[in-house]
């Protein structure tokens, strides 16, 4: 069997982890393959509640094989203490020995940084993850296969933490970092990781050899893309699909399927161009019906009507054949929901999703309207369970991404799950 790759299709915050867990019943990988824990997916089932950042969200099956590949960045605390929470076998998670470590000096540099930017503050979670690929690009990063050999990182980590400290204390004005809790700190993680360290691309490419599904897990949003997101304000890595290339050492040719996970309407957390927004009671109404706060760092998310156009774009730039639908339960009750089709942009009507920041913010959303519904989407499972009203609204998001909806989501529950049709074969 091929791989699948399911991808944030917005901002994040799409609902992938309930998404991805309904999924891993068919599988027997499930890999993440960007970002690091500033990533936040929360799985519901009848086990109960997990809130996940590193750990894949397939965890909850006991046949799954759960793989953070290369394209991660690993907070080894983060990890051990997701591992503590979840009781995990080490037989049933595996982290790339190429993958790189988040640094306690990473962590205080992103925080700084952002606090320097002021009011221009890309509205990063603070957790270092920024800072971990910019030294990876630089080739000064640490990957975490060298915690298998902790007396040579010892010899070598003196001389980056001194040139940390000095980009800490001589620019930002912050407190250095100490050399020997950071030496203590890798020691504990060579020893407490050992068991959990391989080279992650020969087990996908062994399953794919072997007939058995991997699925893909993304992280973040296509939309914060660092290549094809607003730049600036975008994410350290890609989380298109071609991340997953490069983040998991895998071939083009292994996908059977790639689907865009799509929240029914638009959210965004921190700065940037969100043309859709919506001020004042609408966006309040959605944020508390929905619980739009952040798993990472709890803030409020900015709710938006769905945009069509960024839809499209990301659908083109990843190549779905299949569409993901979640929180459609969370629209039950509105007389009207409106969905942006175009844009105005400097006086012109364009169907153009434009990524530079500054022409992204002065688009303004030309919208369609479609009645909404008053019976409950809560929890169906069935497609004759759909009302007329929510049906429409999902074919006209069909027609406006021009991609078919194979799945919605109607609760956060494992099992509050409509399927189309499979997306996994």
């Amino acid at each position: 069997m091929p791989a699948y790759a399911v991808i944030g299709a917005q901002w994040g915050d799409e609902g992938k982890g309930k998404i991805i867990d309904f999924l891993a019943e068919k599988a027997a990988i499930i890999a993440r393959y960007s970002g690091g824990n500033n990533a936040g997916h929360t799985v519901i089932n009848d086990a109960g509640t997990f809130k996940l950042h590193l750990v894949p969200s397939g965890i909850c099956w006991p046949h799954t094989m759960n793989v953070i590949g290369n394209g991660v960045v690993v907070d080894p605390e983060v990890l051990l203490k997701e591992i503590g929470e979840n009781n995990l076998d080490p037989s049933r998670l595996a982290v790339s020995d190429r993958a790189h470590l988040i640094m306690p000096y990473h962590v205080v540099l992103d925080r700084l940084e952002e606090a320097k930017r002021g009011d221009a503050a890309i509205g990063t979670t603070g957790r270092g993850v920024g800072p971990a690929y910019v030294d990876k690009v630089a080739r000064q990063g640490l990957r975490v296969g060298e915690l298998l050999d902790p007396e040579e990182l010892a010899l070598r980590l003196p001389e980056i933490v001194a040139f940390k400290n000095e980009i800490i204390t001589k620019i930002y004005g912050g407190n250095p970092v100490d050399i020997e809790d950071i030496i203590a700190l890798t020691k504990k993680w060579a020893t407490e990781l050992a068991e959990y360290i391989r080279p992650v691309e020969n087990l996908v490419a062994d399953a794919l050899d072997n007939g058995e599904n991997v699925i893909v897990e993304g992280a973040q949003g296509a939309l914060l893309d660092l290549d094809h997101g607003t730049y600036p304000y975008v994410t350290s890595s890609n989380p298109t699909v071609g991340g997953t290339l490069t983040g998991l050492g895998m071939g083009p040719r292994s996908y059977g399927g790639v689907a865009g996970v799509f929240k029914a309407y638009c959210t965004r957390v921190g700065a940037g161009p969100f043309p859709t927004e919506i001020h004042g009671a609408e966006g309040d109404r959605i944020r508390e019906m929905a619980g739009e706060f952040g798993v990472t760092t709890g803030r409020a998310r900015r709710i938006g009507w769905f945009d069509g156009v960024a839809a499209k774009y990301s659908a083109r730039v990843n190549g779905f054949d299949g569409l993901i639908v979640t929180r459609l339960d969370t629209l039950d009750g509105w007389d009207e929901i409106k969905i942006c089709v175009a844009y105005e942009l400097d006086g012109k009507r364009t169907d153009q999703f434009p990524i530079d920041a500054a022409r992204l913010e002065r688009a303004k959303p030309i919208y369609e309207s479609v009645p909404g519904w008053t019976e409950s989407t809560r929890s169906i499972t069935k497609p004759s369970q759909i009302n007329d009203g929510a049906k429409a609204y999902l074919n006209k998001l069909e027609e406006v991404i021009g991609v078919p909806i194979k799945i919605v989501s109607t609760g956060p529950h494992r099992d509050e799950t409509l399927v189309i049709e499979d997306l996994i074969g």
